[in-house]
């Protein structure tokens, strides 16, 4: 046995100085000090960090700004004072938004294209499952409509299926440098053909610290005009926020959120009963071909679309499918799977939907988007007819029930619940849903997965303008406002060999 060099007085008081009153992390399943196993315990998270894009470059866009912290998940204990700061993404930009406490919603506003990109983090009491609801209305214009995203989180790899090249598009990705070094990012677009050779130099951006940057998508290959393209954002340092702002003429205008992370199975929930018009845009990044059924899951169950049953996804290529007025005056939301169960091969997807005709159309996108799971948020939800609509849907073989919260509004009132079953393979309308009791301005829609499942969801924001259904859809996605964290115990042992 190989020995070591015997430990003197002072090297032992040193390593005892060091180790005492210091908790050691143990797994989950390490042994305690009296022969029991800890467990890891299920704790809120004590920081959460936003990105908001620029809203918009138009003169007379109206902007609203809602926060809101719905507090520490059910079964936890949160921390009893916290901060949180939403202000402009450059070094001496001021606050925008400033919350003070969990459970009530925080609202601001702004005029003009000169609103800037935004940056925010919530600690302590505020960080657990906070979220930031940006709302834009254009009433008038080429780019003419309702924007709405909610702030996301920083991150290294996004994937945007339904982005367009083509004449009479403006698609713009928004990038937003929320560190204080600088992000390298890579910006590469796949179409019907394949990858979509760029110009040298033009897909690769440095964005500076506490800055952001939008890049005009359709100028990374000027000569190549496509209809539906996937672009996947990535970076090679630091990491960043990414959102697509999309403006089509004569149609509308949006933002387009990443697609959830690749899967062999999607759900892209809400699409709302009077759609007119919707174009399911799919992209397999690996490095095998997808064949993916395709099932519309309504009130009554799922089923088919006549004559758009299957999609085959060469790799590398991005496939779309126009499915009209799938939804046929019921709400539902698009399931899909592989053909072959043993075959899941990861994919990403996203839908354009169209609602309205002719002059008095508007446009919205509903991207591939994770389950509910525990608890999920969306803020700056209105009162009004069907001015906000819950869509919640439970795709599996299971039921599922789910509960409901409406905050407070952003100028009082108190807070209201309700259940809701949602039968497997169905998806369920809910409008209107729970709403604040004698409260006004906008708040904030809850759901927590109770029982059964796993339950996907989206609300739709509509806001009509001389005869133009103007709306947006935002997906509800598991806030993980906890964290596994080990067990602590003491150790003070000192190893001696």
């Amino acid at each position: 046995m190989k020995q070591r060099a015997p430990l003197t007085l002072a090297a032992v008081t040193a390593a005892l100085a060091a180790v005492t009153g210091i908790a050691s992390l143990t797994a989950p399943a390490a042994p305690a000090a009296d022969g029991k196993k800890t467990t890891a315990a299920r704790m809120p998270v004590e920081r959460s960090t936003l990105v908001c894009p620029a809203p918009s470059s138009s003169d007379i866009a109206d902007t609203a700004y809602t926060s809101y912290t719905p507090g520490a998940a059910p079964g936890t204990k949160g921390a009893a004072t916290g901060a949180a700061r939403l202000m402009g993404a450059t070094k001496d930009a001021k606050a925008v938004l400033e919350p003070k406490e969990p459970g009530k919603p925080v609202g601001a506003t702004s005029s003009g294209s000169e609103a800037p990109a935004l940056t925010g983090i919530a600690e302590g009491a505020l960080a657990p499952g906070w979220t930031v609801q940006q709302t834009t209305k254009v009433a008038v214009g080429r780019a003419r409509g309702v924007l709405g995203t909610a702030c996301g989180v920083p991150g290294t790899d996004f994937w945007f299926p339904a982005v367009g090249t083509s004449k009479g598009r403006e698609d713009y990705v928004h990038l937003t440098n929320p560190d204080d070094t600088a992000a390298e990012v890579d910006v590469k677009l796949f179409g019907p053909e394949g990858p979509v050779k760029s110009e040298p130099g033009r897909d690769r951006i440095t964005i500076a610290p506490k800055s952001s940057q939008r890049l005009l998508l359709s100028t990374l290959a000027p000569e190549t005009q496509l209809a539906d393209v996937t672009a996947h954002v990535t970076t090679r340092s630091g990491r960043i926020g990414a959102s697509v702002q999309v403006a089509e003429d004569g149609v509308g205008t949006d933002w387009l959120a990443p697609s959830a992370d690749p899967a062999g199975s999607l759900v892209l929930p809400g699409i709302p009963s009077d759609a007119t018009s919707v174009r399911l845009v799919a992209f397999a990044p690996g490095e095998e071909d997808a064949d993916l059924s395709i099932r519309l899951a309504g009130p009554g169950g799922s089923l088919s679309p006549a004559g758009s049953e299957a999609l085959h996804l060469k790799v590398g290529m991005t496939a779309s499918v126009d499915l009209k007025d799938v939804t046929r005056g019921e709400a539902g939301s698009l399931l899909l799977a592989p053909t072959d169960a043993k075959k899941a091969v990861p994919v990403v997807a996203a839908l354009r939907v169209v609602r309205g005709s002719g002059a008095k159309q508007e446009l919205g996108f509903i991207p591939a988007s994770g389950p509910v799971g525990a608890r999920a948020t969306v803020a700056d939800n209105r009162t009004g007819e069907n001015a906000t609509v819950l869509y919640v849907t439970a795709p599996g073989k299971a039921d599922a029930k789910v509960r409901v919260t409406a905050s407070p509004g952003t100028e009082g009132g108190e807070p209201e619940s309700k259940e809701i079953q949602v039968k497997a393979g169905t998806t369920l309308a809910v409008s209107p849903p729970p709403a604040p009791s004698g409260g006004k301005g906008s708040y904030a829609l809850t759901l927590e997965t109770l029982s059964g499942g796993p339950v996907h969801a989206s609300r739709t924001l509509t806001l009509p303008h001389e005869g133009i259904p103007m709306f947006t859809v935002q997906p509800f996605t598991d806030d993980r406002s906890t964290v596994l964290v080990p067990k602590a115990v003491q150790d003070l042992s000192v190893p001696t060999e």
